[in-house]
């Protein structure tokens, strides 16, 4: 055995001892009274090369997932594959290879650099979203979902990049152009496939107040997400035809002061009057690149045309000139709003810039507001609107909701600015919609004995339309129902859908008869801890609730065995930064993780991203702290062999050195259960360390006390550093390796010290510190005081007037000259 700290060699010791004692695999066996304990990190996508993040966020997960293991749990802790997905079909045109052959490849490289980090993942439930076996499921939902009219096909208005050939989410629209190519984004209408995730809004909202371990910005941008309003559906009539102009608004008290109508450009009463009228379909396509993310909005030049028709008011009758807004999106509401210039800030504006009227229907409650000046947006007295003049508004809302109720014009509606889940994209490699198009039967459902639909793994995208367009043997089938000729859908799934249910598929990863099993669901859902970005905080989070959801109402398990919501707590980890930014390949400034695993070792690199700032900061890359963590696994490694030191005739102060092991153990173990402040933790570990360093050792009670703390020093360490912990616990004699130590229990009474520190006043001011017995009395304190050569000089000479003793805290000396 070395005397040297051997990083490398150690590390591939330890890991090959863990793989062959499968120390980490989670037992499904029923006879197995620990309990379970679910830990889970978002799966990454296998891009081929781990960055700092993953280390980041790995090393947090396992930590945690190696405490519970510790404290007696037992531990599910899986990994996994995000693989399909747009970046690997762009990977393949640019390398000329399929996009699989080059997925796997990356999977196999990925996975040697977890195993290199000694992350306690159970690689035997390891899956990969691609392979038909996992992707079989997935497809078998989705066709449980049409039959209960949850997944339905419509016509949609999307955002288009046509070097991509796909849709794109308005996430992925960077202003106005793809965030992949840089190529100007139009929005177009398309066929698309939907998941009614609005029948849901109201669950997914009222089940973010059970969300209580998770961080409140992320409940709170879902809840904005989710988007509740309450208010009026109302109909405007559309003068010289049946038809109606319906909108929905939260201030139907503002209803006698609308003076335009907006609609969006691809609203049809903007489509059917632009067919005559080049400039306005000019116009349109202009809004057609326009973006769609609400902050854009928010901040671009408001424009508009007039249609040159009228909409009729609903309560007065009069007529309403209709305009096309770019501000108005069809994807939200009805993509037409009503415009009341006096009471929004927005409309007011735009009236101003194409002198459209603006009308004044509330007044303050008190006071006056000079409408020429600047819109008034609070609630406030009904004014000009007939017969609600003079309510108030909340009464007014009632009101006129009731009003237009009874007379058929409108009712009182909840709206969510959630839309419906478009879940299809025009690429290749992602898992194919189980749909068969039929010109007599229509859309038809794949049978489930025709499952899984299998992607040809083959095929060589070029950047442009998917290939399955030109794959007969994929494209041409026969229908399920009448057997006659038909077509695949050539659509595959949006990634979010693999991503949204693979927590539950690793339950039971291998089970080819369900999707999940229902006691195994029983057994460890929902994930007790999740770890993962900030940035999929709406997306993925509120799709994989949504998922989830479905899954229970599809009979694979139920609220009580299973839960209705995924994951009970959520950490949502910091960013990796160098130089103050983001690390990208473009800026220069990433730090490889295999050049920093080859220099100092995986441990060194655990222990830095623990350590240099708590798990929901930014934290930013220092060379100098890697070496820092370096040098403290240095430290400790030459802890390990002192014993009695010849020579030492003082022994050290026990009672001091197992108040410091045991209340370090308290702080660890608080960390744990309450935030993971692993910078804390690590901290107070260094702090012992130094304890351990200075404590002197002269005789075997020394000794002892000295392997108490050492012994706790490697056990708690070991979560972080590992390899190690395992290490060093082998060299100092413990009977089982560190990561299968049970966690240290805190002896209370070594908490208890016997002595006190005083602080020490003379007339009020400070001038040292005594350290007496606890129980001493106030003739024992003051004789302490006076024993104090730097104490006692302000006591000469003097009369002692009073003295104040405040037990374990202060000793005031109230004097006067003698």
């Amino acid at each position: 055995m070395s005397d040297r700290y051997e990083a490398q060699n150690i590390e591939q010791k330890w890991q090959q001892k863990w793989a062959s004692a499968n120390i980490d695999a989670a037992s499904d066996d029923p006879s197995d009274t620990r309990p379970n304990y679910y830990c889970l990190v978002m799966f990454p996508y296998p891009s081929g090369n781990l960055h700092m993040g993953h280390v980041r966020n790995y090393c947090l997960g396992d930590a945690v997932a190696r405490y519970k293991r510790m404290k007696g749990f037992n531990v599910l802790h899986p990994i996994g594959w995000d693989a399909f997905g747009l970046p690997a079909e762009n990977a393949a045109v640019k390398h000329h290879r399929p996009p699989a052959e080059w997925t796997y490849a990356n999977i196999d490289q990925m996975r040697e650099q977890l195993k290199r980090l000694g992350l306690s993942y159970d690689w035997s439930r390891e899956s990969a979203t691609c392979r038909p076996e996992y992707y079989r499921w997935e497809q078998w939902m989705f066709t449980r979902l049409m039959e209960k009219g949850l997944a339905y096909q419509a016509e949609a208005e999307v955002n288009w990049c046509d070097p991509c050939h796909t849709v794109l989410a308005n996430e992925q629209v960077v202003d106005g152009v793809c965030w992949r190519c840089d190529t100007p984004v139009v929005r177009k209408n398309l066929k698309q496939w939907f998941i009614r995730i609005t029948d849901y809004a109201e669950e997914l909202l009222t089940g973010l107040d059970t969300l209580t371990g998770w961080p409140e910005k992320v409940v709170g941008m879902q809840r904005n997400w989710i988007g509740k309003s309450s208010g009026a559906e109302v109909s405007f009539g559309i003068e010289g035809s049946d038809e109606t102009l319906d909108i929905f608004t939260t201030r139907p008290d503002t209803l006698m002061g609308v003076t335009y109508m907006a609609v969006a450009a691809g609203h049809p009463l903007a489509q059917k009057a632009a067919e005559d009228n080049p400039e306005l379909a000019t116009f349109l396509e202009e809004c057609s690149k326009v973006s769609t993310k609400e902050a854009d909005i928010a901040l671009m030049e408001k424009k508009g045309m007039p249609l040159g028709i009228h909409a009729v008011h609903p309560v007065s009758g009069e007529k309403i000139p209709v305009w096309v807004a770019n501000f108005v999106l069809m994807s939200y509401g009805t993509g037409a709003v009503m415009s009341v210039p006096a009471h929004d800030e927005r409309d007011y504006d735009f009236a101003r810039k194409y002198d459209l009227p603006i009308k004044q229907v509330i007044r303050p409650a008190e006071g006056d507001w000079d409408i020429e000046t600047a819109a008034y947006t609070d609630a406030g007295v009904l004014i000009h609107s007939l017969e609600f003049d003079g309510l108030a508004s909340s009464d007014a809302k009632q009101a006129i909701t009731s009003w237009l109720s009874e007379h058929g014009r409108g009712s009182e509606r909840v709206q969510y600015r959630l839309r419906d889940w478009l879940v299809s994209r025009q690429r290749y490699w992602g898992t194919p919609i189980p749909v068969v198009h039929c010109k007599d039967c229509g859309e038809v459902a794949v049978p489930d004995d025709q499952l899984p639909v299998e992607l040809p793994t083959h095929l060589q995208p070029t950047g442009g339309a998917s290939p399955l367009n030109e794959c007969d043997e994929f494209r041409y089938t026969n229908c399920p129902e009448c057997g006659k000729a038909a077509e695949r859908e050539l659509d595959t799934f949006d990634t979010f859908m693999e991503s949204s249910w693979y927590m539950n598929r690793y339950t039971s990863p291998r089970n080819e008869e369900v999707m999940v099993d229902a006691e195994a669901m029983n057994r460890w859902a929902p994930v007790d801890q999740y770890i993962g970005g900030v940035e999929h905080a709406v997306l993925h989070l509120l799709y994989a609730r949504f998922y989830h959801k479905l899954m229970r109402d599809a009979g694979l398990f139920t609220s009580e065995k299973g839960g209705d919501e995924p994951f009970k707590n959520l950490l949502t980890q910091g960013m990796v930064l160098k130089d103050g930014t983001k690390m990208s390949k473009s800026k220069g400034n990433t730090v490889d993780p295999k050049a920093i695993i080859e220099r100092f070792g995986a441990d060194t690199a655990r222990l830095f991203t623990l350590f240099a700032a708590p798990p929901e900061k930014e934290l930013e890359w220092n060379d100098a702290g890697v070496e820092g963590a370096y040098r403290f696994l240095k430290r400790v490694w030459r802890l390990l062999d002192r014993k009695i030191e010849n020579g030492v005739k003082d022994s050290g102060d026990i009672s001091a050195l197992r108040r410091a092991i045991h209340s370090t153990i308290q702080r660890v173990s608080h960390a744990f259960e309450h935030g993971f402040a692993f910078n804390v933790v690590i901290a107070a570990l260094m702090e012992l360390t130094n304890s351990l360093q200075a404590f002197a050792i002269a005789d075997e009670q020394d000794e002892a006390a000295y392997r108490e703390g050492l012994e706790a020093l490697i056990t708690m360490l070991a979560p972080f550093v590992p390899h190690f912990a395992c290490e060093a616990g082998e060299r100092v004699g413990m009977d089982r390796m560190a990561v299968e130590q049970s966690w240290p229990e805190v002896d209370a009474s070594a908490l208890v010290s016997h002595e006190v520190t005083l602080v020490v006043q003379v007339q009020g001011k400070k001038r040292g510190e005594i350290t007496i017995a606890r129980d001493a009395d106030q003739d024992a304190a003051m004789a302490a005081a006076q024993a104090d050569a730097g104490i006692s000089k302000w006591l000469d000479g003097m009369q002692t007037v009073k003295v104040i003793l405040v037990p374990g805290r202060l000793l005031n000396i109230v004097v006067k000259p003698a």
